[in-house]
């Protein structure tokens, strides 16, 4: 446990530094009206080029069209995914005349572990029919979750516990931030879903890490390209809800370049590889879960704390459950106790993993 404690340590400070920059992405995209799609654009042209320079994919062992090509279409998924969940990002929550509005910052990262719908989908499709029941349990408590957050259980004016709320009399006085209802949230979710599948075909077209980043850096610059006509389309014909404004704030465009896109894919992959924490897991969502609160608390949000960790709560019950198959088989066989190509065979042999 104790050699495992600094690697635990970086996940923990990486997690928290992405969130940080999500939050002040956010508060900037919300007061300054950027165009998301010019700011994701302007955020993935300097990363594609540090990634192509950190990891040469040029170099060492030629790599396959079979490697290349699907990295290719993963950067399609991947543009696809930055453009909605920054659009889902700047929609969540309205600016209030003091500040952030609400706990729906809060809400567009949770929605992220939406991804855990496809191993609910790959188990119901692959896995052994008796635990489906399982996976169907865990499915209705990550959107019994979800519903919860929409309804605003984590907002101390719209929380049903906001009467435990010191400030309760208060918050009855203040007006209430609108709710956002899940067909607002339909956005963030459907861009946490494409999360999970860009990180699938990320898994099953490299096995090694090293090979993994290597083709990393060609999803990088393909998704750079693939987001290249939406921010000319942006720049040129402009936006009807958003306004050009250059430059960026210097603080806003490096974290997001250095945490929210170059660091935290560092970070994930040691996770990933040397504490086996994977996206969407009950653990990566407690430290999720965590940096939000501290987030929450240091913004002066409107927040409950209760509402939050019971929605948070039942979020990890149900990706529990929705992975537990998952989990059985990758405690029962290490990649690291078998050659490299029985690894190979059961990776593509089991079911989508989140």
């Amino acid at each position: 446990m104790s050699m495992h404690a600094p690697l635990q340590m970086i996940h923990i400070f990486g997690n928290f530094m992405r969130i940080w920059s999500i939050y002040c992405m956010y508060h900037y995209l919300s007061q300054e009206g950027v165009s998301t799609s010019i700011f994701i654009f302007t955020c993935l042209v300097p990363s594609s080029i540090l990634f192509l320079a950190l990891q040469k994919p040029w170099k060492g062992r030629p790599l396959s069209s079979q490697q290349v090509v699907p990295s290719i279409i993963n950067g399609g998924i991947t543009a696809l995914y930055f453009i909605l969940w920054a659009k889902g990002l700047k929609t969540c929550g309205p600016l209030r005349q003091v500040g952030i509005g609400g706990m729906d910052l809060g809400i567009a990262i949770m929605a992220e572990y939406a991804g855990a719908v496809l191993g609910v989908l790959s188990a119901v499709l692959y896995g052994r029919r008796g635990h489906i029941w399982k996976k169907v349990g865990g499915l209705t408590a990550m959107l019994a979750s979800f519903y919860f957050l929409s309804q605003g259980w984590a907002m101390a004016t719209h929380s049903p516990f906001y009467i435990l709320n010191s400030n309760w009399k208060f918050i009855q006085t203040e007006d209430q931030t609108e709710l956002l209802g899940m067909k607002h949230m339909a956005v963030p979710i459907f861009a946490g879903i494409l999360s999970a599948l860009r990180r699938v075909i990320a898994r099953r077209v490299s096995l090694k890490n090293q090979l993994k980043r290597r083709l990393h850096a060609i999803t990088t610059a393909s998704a750079t390209c693939f987001v290249f006509p939406f921010a000319i389309w942006d720049m040129i014909l402009g936006s009807s809800d958003s306004s050009i404004k250059l430059p960026f704030s210097s603080w806003t465009y490096w974290a997001t370049i250095l945490f929210g896109v170059i660091l935290i894919f560092y970070i994930d992959n040691i996770a990933e590889e040397r504490l086996h924490i994977v996206f969407s897991s009950p653990r990566h969502l407690m430290v999720a879960g965590g940096c939000i609160v501290v987030m929450e608390t240091f913004y002066g949000m409107d927040f409950s704390l209760l509402g939050f960790l019971i929605c948070s709560i039942i979020l990890g019950f149900g990706i529990y459950e929705a992975t537990s198959l998952e989990r059985v088989r990758r405690d029962s066989v290490q990649p690291s106790d078998m050659a490299d190509e029985t690894f190979e065979n059961q990776v593509h042999g089991s079911p989508l993993p989140t």
